[in-house]
């Protein structure tokens, strides 16, 4: 009985230890370094602010690690101490010109680590964890934002984002402060507006980049050509400066393949006149010709090699400087015999144009002529012609007169005739005929200033004073 009393006694005795092992365990609180144990009851401790008064709290605290907590007397809460992202979003707000936009930023606060600003955020925060500080923030934020666009146009935002945030960075820092709040950084996101304001202020600038821009890409490209054209140049210099170094490579190489010969050649002579002077000492003579025939060799053997390089430079000469130049005086033996050619044609057609002017002018000089002599013969004929002649001549050509004026009238179909006196119509048309004969003297004379009349008188006597004197 004593034995079974004794086990319960320890049974108990080991289950009030394991309760309280338990239950000490349970009040061991721990936290990371990111956070803040608050410890509240128990007795007040006394605190001294920045400003060196002294206030006694209610509460202590541990940044990271562990504590115990006195069961049923301290209570523990957790404040987070890491850096908290919050977006700040304004609404249309007036800027120092009066135009409205409206504002998005980005900002990193967090709890500082000093004694004073842990005690005001756990006075302030505790409790409301990471979202309630978040929204105390952006609260703070957004004011002080839309006072800092209050005093700035919009193209000091536009162009000075920074002097904006630091702005706005120091006129929060002070509340924060007093929060136990330090904001890491700020950071202007975004502006906007809906009248179109931003977007015609970017204008110009949009305008002169793409400007800039397509000047820069055409220098790239005329850069781009020129290197490349001086590539493509030097590349055609050190081609050229390469077959010139081959050509006087091969060249070299020739010369001492030549000078190589040469020295075989004279060697294998001196071998072969050593050979000779050792097997034939029964005549010096013999040995001296065959010397002198070996010397003869060994310089017909450099005429030849010399004839070589000589039939080389006939070959260029032949093969491409003679075909040039005989293409050069082809080409101009043709052209000059082409010009002759057309010389001795214009020349050609101009003789033939002269001769064709001089006969022509012959034809004309002997026409002439004979119309000439012709009008002398026909002159002098006249002069002999004795008044029978002249007055059968004149007598022939008055019937044709007669027919020529009276022709027309054949052609008319009748013909009224109204006269006063007692002849006959017929007769009076005949006797007009007769005037008109009779008129043919004073005709010729008006037309061509020759009086018939006189000619002929003069003509018939001269004529009748040449019969009486004979």
């Amino acid at each position: 009985m004593n034995l079974t009393s004794g086990l319960i006694l320890i049974g108990i005795i080991i289950i009030v230890l394991a309760l309280t092992a338990l239950l000490m365990a349970k009040q061991y609180r721990k936290v990371g370094p990111n956070e803040v144990l608050i410890i509240s009851g128990g007795r007040k401790r006394a605190v001294v602010a920045p400003d060196g008064t002294k206030t006694k709290v209610g509460y202590r605290y541990r940044l990271g690690g562990g504590t115990f907590v006195l069961p049923f007397i301290e209570t523990v809460d957790t404040l987070p101490m890491e850096a908290i992202t919050t977006t700040i979003k304004t609404p249309e707000v007036l800027t120092n010109g009066g135009v409205p936009i409206m504002a998005e930023a980005v900002a990193q606060i967090k709890i500082y680590s000093s004694d004073h600003s842990i005690r005001l955020a756990a006075e302030q925060f505790l409790g409301l964890g990471k979202e309630g500080i978040k929204s105390v923030a952006e609260t703070v934020l957004e004011g002080k934002m839309r006072e800092v666009m209050g005093t700035m146009t919009v193209e000091e935002i536009y162009k000075a984002r920074h002097q904006f945030s630091a702005n706005v960075t120091q006129a929060a820092q002070s509340d924060f402060s007093r929060m136990g709040l330090n904001m890491m950084s700020f950071a202007l996101k975004d502006i906007s507006d809906t009248h179109g304001y931003l977007n015609a202020l970017g204008k110009p600038q949009i305008s002169a980049a793409k400007r800039d821009a397509v000047i820069a890409e055409a220098e790239t490209e005329k850069e781009a050509t020129i290197k490349s054209s001086e590539a493509r140049k030097e590349g055609e210099i050190a081609r050229l400066a390469a077959e010139a170094l081959i050509a006087k490579a091969q060249w070299e190489n020739e010369a001492k393949k030549a000078e190589s010969q040469v020295d075989v050649n004279q060697k294998k002579a001196k071998a072969d006149f050593a050979y000779e002077i050792e097997r034939s000492r029964l005549s010096q003579d013999i040995k001296r010709e065959e010397g002198k025939v070996k010397f003869i060799e060994k310089q017909e053997a450099i005429k030849i090699e010399e004839l070589e390089i000589a039939r080389k430079e006939k070959e260029l000469n032949s093969n491409v400087i003679k075909p040039a130049d005989a293409r050069k005086y082809q080409m101009k033996a043709e052209a000059e015999a082409e010009e002759f050619r057309i010389q001795s044609e214009a020349r050609g057609k101009a003789d033939a144009l002269k001769l064709e002017g001089i006969a022509e002018a012959e034809k004309t000089k002997h026409m002439g002529l004979a119309e000439a002599e012709s009008m002398l013969k026909k002159a002098q004929a006249w002069d002999k012609y004795n008044q029978a002649a002249i007055l059968e001549m004149y007598l022939k050509m008055l019937p044709e007169l007669a027919k020529s004026v009276s022709e027309p009238l054949s052609k008319v179909d009748k013909i009224v005739v109204v006269s006063g006196d007692k002849n006959l119509g017929t007769t009076k048309i005949t006797s007009q005929v007769g005037e008109i004969l009779a008129q043919m003297p004073d005709v010729v004379e008006s037309l061509t200033g020759v009086d018939l009349k006189k000619y002929l008188k003069k003509k018939l006597d001269s004529e009748d004073k040449d019969q009486k004197e004979e």
